[in-house]
């Protein structure tokens, strides 16, 4: 990577909602200049901003990027290459992160972290997501099977969530069912017959529509229809690789473990009428 000049005050480009949030975090939102309306929505107080809104890191155009002048560009995954290339090519500055695991994402932060000199608080910040984390885990309860749980990251072609959610879904006492972040089949998910089923759809926020899901896929005599633990968890709250991780391991350990956890934080469920029939 080529930094910028360390006398330059920085003036970065987020292309991914979870630079944002890692930025807000800490205490650097004072850097950015642009960043993508998915930024917006998941830190709200980037509205009261001047800053640039972008399209993504995907469909973003190198001029459009440029145009607001960074000095670094932060992307994250999902991205284009060929764009990243040409923001590299125009002399431009790019950091391109791609977390896989619980421990990528802590890097993540780390590496952030130094860039706006906050190392500190960078440090702190994974340590309070390692305390939590570690804390539910040990409030899960150790006696009788773990519940088996699918979650779902997108449903045309039908994705299984990352591996970091995995992680999540470990934590919050449940049992992953599948290859995380591989393409899987309505097929294979019923025939495994889960106990619990997550959707957690990019770029849906936590408006997956649970009832049709189920209907179009002939999942209604599925386990986990029957017992009503199907669960939308709103996408920033396990997609991105930031801190907001730790709001959807909330949302896991009450919908798997209502009894421990309580019923404050559990996500959106199915709408069940008094027949017993699903609606939409």
């Amino acid at each position: 990577m080529n930094s910028p000049a360390s006398h330059d005050r920085l003036r970065i480009a987020a292309l991914q909602p979870s630079v944002s949030i890692i930025l807000d975090r800490l205490g650097a939102l004072d850097t950015l200049v642009a960043c993508t309306r998915y930024c917006v929505e998941a830190v709200p107080a980037l509205a009261q901003r001047s800053v640039t809104i972008v399209k993504d890191s995907w469909s973003s155009t190198t001029d459009e990027i440029l145009a607001a002048q960074p000095n670094l560009v932060l992307a994250c995954v999902p991205y284009r290459m060929e764009s990243l290339a040409a923001l590299l090519k125009s002399g431009c500055p790019v950091v391109s992160l791609a977390p896989h695991t619980l421990a990528d994402i802590y890097a993540d932060i780390r590496l952030v972290g130094s860039i706006v000199h906050r190392v500190e608080m960078a440090e702190s910040l994974v340590a309070e997501m390692q305390q939590e984390i570690a804390a539910t885990h040990a409030r899960v309860p150790g006696d009788g099977p773990r519940p088996v749980v699918y979650c779902e990251e997108w449903g045309k072609p039908l994705i299984h969530s990352q591996p970091w959610v995995a992680e999540l879904v470990e934590a919050a006492g449940g049992q992953f069912l599948g290859d995380a972040a591989k393409q899987t089949t309505a097929e294979a998910v019923s025939a495994a017959d889960p106990d619990a089923m997550i959707f957690c759809w990019c770029g849906a926020g936590d408006r997956v529509p649970l009832e049709r899901v189920i209907a179009r896929r002939g999942w209604q005599h599925l386990s986990a229809v029957r017992q009503r633990r199907i669960f939308c968890i709103a996408d920033e709250w396990l997609n991105s690789p930031a801190p907001s991780i730790l709001l959807g391991l909330r949302a896991l350990a009450a919908a798997l473990h209502p009894a421990v956890f309580g019923v404050k934080d559990i996500p959106r469920t199915l709408h069940t009428v008094a027949s017993g029939q699903s609606t939409i």
